[in-house]
């Protein structure tokens, strides 16, 4: 009633001309109603009515901008995403890098000391919980822990993170325009050559390095063996020593570049007049135009559209914002692109499933939505044709599919894995023909007269058939109902409307056990769902940004986590979940979600460079901290993938440092309350033992003043 009450205010009593919702993405979107063309009963056209619909929205989030112009008539004003740079070292893992230095300049010279730095460098490890997000074990010798840890410090310093938040209106300045710049530069874009090239492939080039040294694509740890050139060598004090370390002082160099008169070679002088002539005058001009598109919305002007996607992936082209930006065309998804990259990263899953599992994959879940397949041009869709052996066939005119091509087992060299496709609300909504092409491939493989080995997703068909129907059994994609959208967790999260890991589990199977795609009748089957998701062992999750992350948004743990949940009420085990990274179009990287979150909160979420930069924000810095809790706390509830050390790394950075906890105190009591409690309801739901036996009392510290103050209130 509120709800519904404050948007009828604003329309009849304040006598509104226009509204605008300010920052991605609103509920009013989200609402239940139709798809397209809504009525006089679909919420959001009750709640908004004929009211004019302003709509700042950042550019990289083409999904969700698309469902504001359908379910919510919003005129997009896109915007910047946050500023990015990298994470670079700090606190314990500068430390560790500088043992690790100091060990392999002794190794072979001093034995003694190599053996007291050893010890150093595995104490330090242990102090700090890092074999567990590493992947060390204990068959793991020395030298190959030492080896994991190098490539790991690398990889951390090398992430890239988000350096405060985008103020609408207003372009980077200083070292935040010279880093984002640096970020659009660092992939190739369009055809990869040139001044399109990566600044860091244009310098190898110009320094003279081997061909076969690829910076963008190599293992960090791997000791150089090549040249050390002067001006590469006095930007660091720090050994030169690994791969990593050459990357690291080309993107020093470069940054020098951005900032100095420096004469460069004639492969990165082509990526320089780019970045100078074309990159840095249109992020100069997206403050000033985000500001100019609205007020020229307000006045009823025509507000030119443009292009939308992650900037960081190379979409420079998208570029200035303040426009009403456009997603894609549908019909061409999956592109050629995005089918080369699922292909390659389909290929690389199985690998390492094979390498650790010693048998070939047969069974996935894959989570597909809308917002990041309009980005990739269809990433999800093209790895889950090419799991089934499938590939998408094009229009060569208009590049549009029409079709696919099973491809013979005997070409794969591998047994065929049966996919199941989880979509979101929106996907389903934006991608009824892909839904129909994985469905209809699904069933075409199904029905393959192949060897059992070669193909299970056959013989489960044909043994579920005798016993829930051939339609039914034929069901591999699935969804929430109709008109509805998300996975079912956010409320029980947020609400403490759970008991256990099983209750999270039901809820996510019931919210998405809607059937889609060919002789799909839009009604809900739990029983083919969970029997679907019974025969499951692995889930797999891609990221295409890192813009964002996996603490950034409740998504991530309501389909990644909802879904693990699921399967191990049915299984009884939990399954290995993928969270994959395709970032870099050209190297997608496996990684399990364990691995993905271990990395996110060492290198941006308890990363003093992060917290500085929320600071700079306020209030909406302090909710970005409290957030960031709230997802680990989910993903330890769903998963267990958020570990012990994770909230102590947490706890220690946001609430044992006076300073940052003095910040939120001030900015933001509200959301240091909910920080404090959601730390608490870890603790006493077992899902984090902390190492000092004061944090309890911290926490009921923090918490009485709060009640203390309602009290007060009350009275």
């Amino acid at each position: 009633h509120n709800y519904f009450a404050f948007y009828f205010w604003i329309r009849k009593e304040f006598g509104a001309h226009a509204i605008i919702h300010l920052g991605k993405h609103g509920n009013l979107e989200w609402l239940p109603g139709k798809a397209l063309a809504l009525s006089e009963n679909c919420y959001s056209e009750a709640a908004l009515g004929s009211t004019p619909h302003f709509y700042p929205f950042i550019i990289n989030d083409p999904g969700e901008g698309t469902q504001a112009k359908r379910r919510a008539q919003a005129v997009i004003v896109d915007h910047l995403t946050p500023p990015l740079t990298r994470a670079e070292s700090y606190g314990v893992y500068r430390d560790l890098e500088i043992l690790v230095d100091e060990y392999y300049e002794a190794l072979g010279l001093d034995i003694k000391r190599t053996k007291f730095l050893e010890r150093q460098i595995l104490e330090t490890m242990s102090r700090s919980n890092l074999e567990d997000d590493i992947g060390i074990t204990s068959p793991d010798d020395t030298s190959s822990k030492l080896q994991k840890l190098d490539a790991y410090l690398c990889e951390l310093k090398e992430r890239q993170i988000r350096d405060g938040l985008h103020i609408f209106g207003r372009s980077p300045q200083g070292l935040q325009k010279r880093d984002l710049i640096a970020s659009l530069l660092r992939v190739p874009r369009h055809k990869g050559d040139d001044q399109d090239s990566s600044y860091l492939r244009s310098l190898v080039r110009d320094f003279g390095f081997s061909d076969e040294f690829d910076p963008l694509d190599c293992d960090l740890s791997e000791k150089w063996q090549g040249r050390k050139p002067s001006q590469l060598v006095k930007l660091s004090l720090d050994p030169w020593r690994t791969n990593g370390d050459t990357v690291e002082r080309l993107e020093l160099f470069f940054l020098k570049m951005l900032e100095e008169n420096i004469e460069p070679g004639e492969h990165s002088q082509k990526v320089l007049s780019y970045a100078e002539n074309t990159v840095r005058p249109l992020l100069e001009s997206c403050g000033k135009l985000e500001t100019e598109g609205l007020i020229r919305s307000l006045n009823g002007e025509f507000l030119c559209p443009g292009p939308s996607g992650a900037p960081s992936r190379g979409r420079v082209d998208i570029l200035p914002t303040g426009r009403n930006f456009y997603s894609v065309d549908s019909r061409s998804i999956p592109t050629r692109a995005a089918w080369t990259l699922g292909w390659k990263s389909a290929n690389l899953l199985i690998e390492r499933y094979v390498q650790e599992k010693g048998d070939w994959p047969r069974k996935m879940a894959l989570t597909a939505w809308g917002t990041s397949n309009m980005r990739t041009g269809g990433d999800d869709i093209a790895q889950a044709l090419a799991l089934m052996g499938v590939s998408p066939q094009w229009d060569d005119n208009s590049g549009r599919v029409i079709g696919f091509e099973i491809l013979p087992y005997t070409i794969l060299g591998r047994p065929r894995v049966d996919v199941t496709l989880r979509v979101s609300g929106f996907f389903r909504d934006a991608f009824p023909s892909q839904i129909d092409l994985v469905a209809t491939a699904a069933r075409a493989v199904m029905k393959l007269d192949e060897p059992e080995f070669y193909n299970p997703a056959a013989s489960c068909y044909k043994q579920d058939t005798d016993n829930i129907g051939e339609i039914r059994a034929g069901f591999r994609v699935f969804g929430s109902m109709p008109g509805s959208y998300g996975a079912g967790l956010q409320s029980l999260i947020d609400e403490q409307l759970w008991n256990n890991r099983d209750d999270l589990g039901q809820a996510y199977l019931e919210w998405g056990s809607f059937p889609l795609g060919i002789e799909a009748d839009g009604k809900k089957d739990l029983e083919t769902f969970s029997l679907r998701l019974g025969q499951i062992d692995t889930v797999v999750q891609n990221q295409d940004n890192y813009e964002h992350d996996v603490l950034d948004s409740d998504d991530y743990y309501q389909f990644e986590g909802g879904i693990s949940a699921a399967i191990e009420k049915i299984r009884g085990t939990q399954p290995t979940v993928f969270h994959n990274d395709h970032s870099r179009p050209e190297r997608p990287v496996i990684r399990t979600l364990e691995e993905e979150i271990g990395r996110v909160v060492r290198s941006r979420s308890v990363n003093p460079k992060w917290i500085e930069g929320v600071k700079r924000h306020g209030y909406k810095g302090a909710f970005e901290i409290a957030a960031t809790v709230d997802y680990l706390f989910a993903f330890a509830a769903t998963t267990g993938a958020a570990k012990s050390h994770h909230f102590d790394l947490a706890y220690t950075a946001y609430l044992e440092d006076d300073e940052t906890r003095k910040f939120i105190e001030e900015n933001n009591p509200d959301a240091l309350r909910e920080i404090a409690e959601r730390f608490l309801e870890a603790i006493e739901r077992n899902l984090w033992k902390p190492k000092l036996n004061s944090t309890r009392n911290l926490l009921l510290d923090i918490l009485s003043v709060y009640s203390a103050k309602e009290e007060t209130d009350e009275h």
